[in-house]
């Protein structure tokens, strides 16, 4: 599901907004030149308010993930990040347990404990 948002989560809701945009770029669920949802459209969707998913939407133009243009809505830019950020780290986070003896109980164990 593309949106999604955890009312209980410690990450605001602009922020989590604006990181489903950045996974679903990332993993194919939106291409480039795709449209996103009018924040009105999406914030009732999503039912939070109409600013919060603006607030988003400047957060990601200001990384170059989403472009306005008037008559044309939030699109997703040919600059958007096409690789996965996470799996990169989680790449170079396996090699780094390698390399220091840890095992993927306890590496796994790790990742539950600090999420």
């Amino acid at each position: 599901m593309l949106w999604h948002i955890d009312q209980t989560s410690r990450a605001t809701l602009q922020e989590q907004i604006a990181a489903c945009v950045r996974r679903a770029v990332t993993t194919g669920e939106l291409a480039i030149n795709e449209q996103l949802p009018p924040a009105t459209e999406l914030a009732k969707a999503l039912s939070v308010d109409r600013n919060t998913v603006l607030a988003a939407y400047r957060q990601l133009r200001a990384e170059r993930v989403v472009d306005f243009r008037r008559g044309r809505g939030v699109r997703i830019t040919a600059t958007a990040p096409t690789s996965a950020p996470v799996e990169q780290a989680a790449r170079q986070l396996i090699e780094t347990a390698h390399a220091n003896g840890y095992s993927k109980a306890e590496v796994l164990g790790l990742i539950e404990e600090l999420m």
